[in-house]
């Protein structure tokens, strides 16, 4: 079938992908069926482009509550656009709530489960478009996934990041200032009526967890990849700011499809390499080394650690995140958000490809042109770096010999002078035994925190790895 695409005012055209499944003779029982949605009101509507919205919305995930609003907004944009809208959902774990428990061990394997459904249902009915909603931890890389998967005319807007909340002195909390109150409430140093209250206001509403955790990591890296708009990473969840992002997200798929620009256009080697240098500079999670290199898999991308760590020794660390420090993702939309610190790699040396389009139909540079950080304690300035290599780094060594990941701004300050780490190694048969087990006292606070697991043929490996 010819890949020519040419639509009138009202979306109208030949040759598209769902033509398929309503072009012909043949295809009147598919045509009747559509008609039965009452999507598809007439032969005028039936001509236009069908869209997908792989949606996630999910009572359960804080960042996909509100998803449901977000997608009505989507469909009157496509609507408006020329093209006709069909919503569709995947599951989502929340790895907050399944941490710690066998929950977890469903977490990654979820990420397989979007990326085999939106692919499912995207390639069973001939979809033209795709305006991918995901937020949180799998559902993003698993959406990615599908995208690079189908390789679908695609757009990318996700929910946003959850405001920070307020603890009783005023300072800005997150999801990981609960796992620091769980700790002081155990040692003695925190109430039992202090930690109730800061159960209730830690996260005070829809949105990823504020700090900059997978989700936030991976909707940044984004815009970087050029699969999103700019700011999608940063634009509080429940924002103005958010409903008008999707809205013109929205819209961009019509100009994707109008233009046949697939993912895989756009989701090259250099693309990845930007989005790993926005990681190193952002000091993003650990967990985007597991999911970019299986986004770069599915985009057909030849992509490992060796090339990671090349990235990491030539880009500065230039934004510290909570829980890193204390400011979260709403300090760094005001300070300019993933756009000024683009801009600031772009401006200050040979480190990224600014010249690629990406799905503004624009290039990189053109995309953040004119952004620049707002507040230089929030996004620093190359000049004023953190470090001048990136805030994650690949290490060898005998407890792992092809390699393991560790977010660099976690490390303690004289760990990092020495440049390496030599202790005494706890082996454990299962996963869960460390979160029990009572450390030997002759071990030394350094020593201790270093768990390596023993995988036994019976014993499946870490839940996220």
């Amino acid at each position: 079938m010819a890949n020519t695409l040419d639509f009138n005012a009202e979306g109208e055209g030949i040759h598209k992908r769902s033509d398929k499944i309503k072009v012909g003779v043949d295809e009147a029982p598919s045509k009747s069926l559509l008609y039965a949605t009452g999507r598809v009101k007439n032969e005028h509507d039936m001509k236009k482009p069908f869209i997908a919205i792989c949606n996630s919305y999910i009572e359960i995930v804080p960042g996909h509550i509100h998803l449901r609003k977000l997608a009505d907004i989507a469909k009157r944009a496509i609507r408006e656009a020329g093209g006709i809208p069909f919503e569709f959902n995947t599951i989502g774990v929340d790895d907050g709530i399944a941490m710690g428990h066998v929950g977890m061990r469903y977490s990654l394997p979820s990420r397989e489960i979007i990326a085999d459904s939106a692919e499912t249902v995207i390639n069973a009915h001939w979809f033209d478009g795709v305006l991918f909603m995901p937020n949180c931890d799998k559902i993003t890389p698993g959406m990615l996934m599908a995208a690079a998967r189908t390789n679908v005319p695609s757009v990318f807007v996700s929910g946003g990041p959850m405001r920070a909340g307020v603890d009783p002195k005023g300072r800005a909390t997150t999801l990981s200032t609960m796992f620091e109150a769980v700790g002081a409430f155990k040692s003695g140093k925190l109430s039992k009526e202090h930690l109730l209250e800061y159960e209730k206001n830690a996260c005070p509403g829809c949105g990823s967890c504020a700090g900059m955790f997978t989700a936030n990591s991976m909707n940044s890296l984004m815009e970087a990849l050029g699969v999103a708009l700019p700011y999608n990473g940063t634009a509080l969840a429940d924002s103005d700011e958010r409903k008008d992002l999707v809205r013109r997200a929205a819209k961009q798929v019509m100009y994707m499809v109008k233009n046949n620009i697939k993912p895989r256009d756009l989701m090259t080697k250099e693309a990845f390499d930007d989005a790993y240098a926005l990681d190193m500079a952002m000091g993003g999670s650990t967990n985007t080394i597991l999911h970019g290199l299986a986004i770069a898999h599915e985009a057909g991308i030849k992509y490992n650690l060796d090339d990671i760590n090349k990235i990491s020794r030539k880009v500065p660390y230039l934004a510290k995140i909570a829980p890193s420090s204390h400011w979260t993702m709403q300090d760094v939309h005001a300070a300019g958000g993933i756009p000024a610190i683009l801009n600031e790699l772009i401006e200050k040396g040979d480190i990224l490809h600014p010249d690629r389009m990406t799905v503004t139909g624009k290039t990189l540079r053109e995309n953040v042109a004119g952004a620049h950080t707002k507040n230089p304690e929030v996004i620093h300035t190359v000049d004023n770096a953190y470090s001048t290599v990136g805030g994650l780094s690949v290490l060898h060594g005998n407890l792992a010999k092809d390699g393991a990941v560790i977010k660099v701004g976690g490390v303690d300050p004289d760990i990092r002078k020495q440049g390496k780490f030599t202790g005494t190694a706890i082996c454990y048969d299962s996963q869960m035994k460390p979160f029990t087990a009572s450390i030997p006292a002759k071990l030394n606070q350094a020593t201790s925190s270093s768990f390596a697991m023993k995988v036994l043929k019976v014993v499946p490996a870490c839940q996220k790895c």
